[in-house]
């Protein structure tokens, strides 16, 4: 038996970080990958396909992204199977009871709205343990499995759940936390045979059988493996389990660290941005240390306002940030300032080296001052 497992489309994403041009593209990326699963699913004859939660970014969306979702989901040959999660939980405003979604939903999707086993396609189920809020009071997941079962010979049981397992849970007093010895004691015990799990964007394999697909598109500079689904088999009869992670996703988060010292530092870092590929699919992130002349810096900003046109983002992290700048008399030698604006150099050029909270401004200053000069000499 063969499954897609996924989770944390989140579409309807806002990414606000993103420039106002970039975000109908990244929005727009995330419906494609809903179709790649679909054509996924197609190609390796996959059974059906279930979402570990977060289909949705919220319960409050336009009506036309729920169109859109099924749109993309209409060209599915198999069945889907949605778990609201803490983004779209079964709430009083949930998105799954909306006309909008209600009226028109696929008759191949489904949404676990109890725990109730879900038989997917014959002899497979499913218990899911959706969220009906956004802050849950204990560990969904062990309320939805507390009474099964040994599976049936010859049948397959998963466990849908979404939230953090206890051995990767930051936050040690969540109570909805999901309690990792439990979900081994349910598969040792045969209770069930996968549990596949959102919640965490990244791809990660928490123990034997124990999986989270992670988001099929990145929506973090601090994922460290995004984009991906999982292609589960597992043997009907053994119950042994064959995981294998298929990238899709076609936009790149990434950080770029460079220390820039010297016009050739700038050189090289102008040359590794342009290696990047999919220029306007990549938000980048800079972290830039170093001491650099005006003259480079100046040159180095102009670089900048380059990139920044050709990508999705072009981003100064500014809490890791470390760049000085120094007024070297090279870079303003043979632009002939004179009176207020020579002043105005000996002015900035003492404020930049000053160890106080006008040194930034002042070596920005330096910068902006080199280049007016430069343009008009």
């Amino acid at each position: 038996m063969r499954f897609i497992a996924t989770g944390d489309w989140q579409l309807g994403m806002t990414a606000h970080y993103l420039s106002p041009e970039a975000r109908p593209r990244f929005h727009r990326a995330r419906l494609d990958v809903v179709s790649r699963i679909g054509e996924l699913a197609k190609e390796q004859d996959a059974e059906f396909v279930l979402v570990c939660g977060d289909v949705f970014e919220t319960n409050q969306l336009d009506r036309a992204i729920i169109a859109r979702t099924f749109e993309a989901l209409a060209s599915f040959t198999v069945p889907v199977v949605l778990l609201p999660g803490n983004h779209d939980p079964l709430d009083a405003a949930s998105i799954y009871d909306s006309p909008a979604f209600a009226s028109r939903v696929p008759d191949h999707v489904h949404v676990l709205r109890d725990s109730s086993p879900f038989e997917v396609v014959p002899g497979v189920e499913i218990v899911g343990a959706p969220w009906f809020s956004k802050h849950p009071q204990g560990d969904l997941v062990a309320a939805a499995t507390t009474d099964l079962a040994e599976v049936a010979p010859g049948s397959v049981r998963i466990i849908a759940g979404h939230g953090a397992v206890s051995v990767l849970d930051p936050d040690r007093e969540s109570l909805a936390t999901i309690d990792t010895d439990n979900l081994r004691t349910l598969l040792r015990e045969d209770r069930a045979q996968f549990v596949a799990l959102g919640d965490r964007h990244a791809t990660f394999e928490v123990a034997d059988r124990i999986w989270y697909p992670g988001a099929p598109e990145v929506t973090s500079r601090r994922e460290d493996d995004p984009g991906n689904v999982l292609l589960v088999d597992i043997d009907a009869d053994t119950h042994a389990a064959e995981v294998e992670k298929i990238h899709l996703g076609t936009w790149n988060f990434t950080v770029i660290a460079a220390d820039l010292n010297s016009a050739a530092d700038v050189d090289e870092f102008e040359q590794r941005m342009n290696t990047v590929a999919d220029k306007d699919r990549t938000a980048v992130w800079l972290i830039l240390r170093g001491t650099l002349p005006t003259a480079a810096k100046a040159r180095l900003d102009e670089l900048l306002d380059h990139f920044t046109d050709l990508f999705a983002l072009v981003s100064l992290w500014e809490r890791h940030m470390d760049l000085a700048i120094i007024a070297a008399d090279e870079d303003f030698a043979g632009l002939g300032l004179s009176g207020y604006l020579q002043d105005t150099l000996d002015e900035l050029s003492a404020r930049a080296a000053a160890e106080d909270d006008t040194a930034i401004a002042a070596q920005d200053a330096l910068g902006l001052l080199y280049r007016f000069a430069r343009s008009s000499s």
